[in-house]
């Protein structure tokens, strides 16, 4: 048997166990000891990673409003057949899963281990959730993955986030070929995540090279690791010119059978993937342009950063001045020792090739920093919104006053009762109803033309002016309203003040 090689079987440890060490945090939920009320134990290891595929679900739907209250309630919908809890117990369990991932701190977790590469003992910082944004007004703090979080839900899938986006892009192919196009469009939405965190990445890399290149060997592997990256996304932008000009194909195609006219929500789902499609691999080609000034300029730039550390570990008196002084030295020596210390000569030249070179004309018309896909108006797509938004919260309006005068208004549940048994039911299935009530409810007492939030105003006016002169009171009630299996929202009881009349 030949002898083993140490060095090579020990060689990157501290990264194989950076990688153990993102499953320490459910394995401390696992120690968690919580029962609910019959005594039964609680899966917390099984929560913490349902809490992890939530936050990653919320990454992918880019709702960036995720806190402690949103998860609680995505446990609640799982786990209620299981386990007999109240809302407080699935807030304070949502809180506590989080703060396992988040200390409250705010610093990264930190694994300490015996590193057997360095015989010493090391630590790795690594961080699963990360703050995303905070609402002053509900002072409420909201979180999404980090890059170890990502990477920690990709290891659940076996297979590493370095090649999670060629995977995707294999996956994608398959969809399409299959015909399954609703599928494949969450591949998509997949991917932009993984060229989101190959950005944040390439930002911290960057950074990495700057201030870590301290010898020749250092730059050496920098470079070869910067080669790897960019071959590997020149051939995943490869990869997306083929599936651009696949789901291009198979458009033209649909539109020859005239699917566009027989199956409008097929053709649409079609016009949305080639739309996404593109606003990918634009981004993705953007990782190509960081990665060639990462090796153009910021790897130069920091091998040349060498040459100033050993300037400043220079010694000028000792090793320059006291050389010159101590030692008779003739000038053509003396001009060998200074040389390094001048000025590098510089001449300007110029060439009269360049006539003959390549000439950038420009019409006479305003320029485009944007060089890249055509993107649509946002604009004018908020404001189709916002006017369609206002119509359906004026038509909820009317509906609500109607029950309110045949006295079915008083509370938020007798109104829903009203609507379903006037065959508006279906109102109860959209989300912008539940989002009416909700901002009545927070700027109540509410009376045309006192708001003085303009952005309300443009979408509540049409509504709030048929209240005339009445003044519209929403305050919260006792018990939830469960009248549709995607939504919820507390009772709410409504009163309305009329000019002359006095609050009920």
């Amino acid at each position: 048997m030949e002898e083993l090689d140490l060095r090579e079987i020990v060689n990157g440890y501290k990264e194989r166990m950076r990688r153990l060490a993102l499953f320490d945090p459910l394995y401390e939920l696992e120690r968690k000891r919580e029962q609910d009320h019959e005594k039964n134990d609680v899966d917390m290891k099984g929560l913490g990673l349902l809490s992890l595929l939530f936050f990653f679900e919320q990454k992918l739907m880019r709702q960036y409003k995720a806190g402690a209250k949103q998860l609680a309630a995505f446990l609640e919908k799982v786990i209620a057949a299981q386990y007999q809890l109240d809302e407080n117990d699935y807030e304070r369990i949502a809180r506590s899963i989080i703060q396992t991932f988040r200390p409250t701190t705010g610093k990264k977790r930190r694994y300490i281990f015996f590193n057997w590469e360095t015989n010493q003992e090391d630590s790795i910082d690594y961080s699963i959730l990360k703050a995303n944004s905070f609402d002053l007004k509900t002072n409420t703090q909201y979180y999404t993955l980090d890059e170890d979080g990502l990477e920690l839900v990709f290891a659940t899938k076996e297979f590493y986030s370095e090649f999670q986006l060629s995977i995707n892009q294999l996956m994608l192919r398959k969809q399409l070929d299959k015909g399954e196009f609703k599928g494949a469009l969450r591949q998509i939405n997949e991917m932009r995540i993984d060229v989101e965190s190959l950005e944040e990445r390439m930002g911290r890399l960057k950074h990495e090279i700057q201030r870590s290149i301290v010898s020749e060997e250092t730059f050496e592997r920098y470079k070869q690791l910067l080669e790897d990256i960019y071959g590997r996304l020149k051939r995943e932008d490869e990869e997306f010119k083929e599936l651009r000009q696949f789901v291009k194909e198979t458009r033209d195609r649909l539109y020859a059978k005239d699917v566009h006219k027989r199956e409008i929500r097929t053709y649409d789902l079609v016009l949305t993937i080639a739309r996404e499609l593109e606003s990918v691999h634009y981004d993705h080609s953007r990782l190509l342009e960081q990665t060639l000034d990462l090796k153009n300029t910021t790897l130069l730039t920091a091998q040349e950063s060498l040459y100033y550390t050993g300037i400043q570990a220079f010694n000028f008196d000792q090793d320059l001045t006291a050389k010159i002084l101590a030692t008779p030295l003739p000038a053509e020596a003396m001009i060998g020792v200074l040389q390094p210390f001048l000025n590098v000569e510089e001449n300007e030249t110029w060439s009269p090739l360049t006539v003959l070179a390549d000439q950038k004309i420009n019409e006479e018309r305003e320029e485009r920093d944007d060089q890249g896909f055509v993107e649509a108006d946002e604009h004018e797509e908020d404001q189709s919104y916002r006017h369609a938004l206002a119509e359906k919260y004026k038509q909820l309006m009317g509906l609500f006053l109607s029950a309110y005068e045949q006295g079915q208004g008083q509370n938020l549940s007798r109104f829903m009762n009203f609507l379903e048994a006037h065959e508006h039911a279906e109102l109860l299935e959209r989300r912008y109803f539940y989002q009416f009530w909700l901002i009545l409810h927070q700027r109540s007492p509410i009376r045309y033309g006192e708001s003085e939030d303009e952005e309300s105003n443009a979408i509540l006016d049409e509504a709030l002016a048929l209240l005339e002169n009445r003044t519209l009171h929403v305050r919260e009630g006792k018990g939830l309203i469960r009248k549709s299996k995607r939504f919820s929202i507390q009772e709410l009881q409504i009163h309305l003040e009329g000019e002359e009349n006095e609050l009920f």
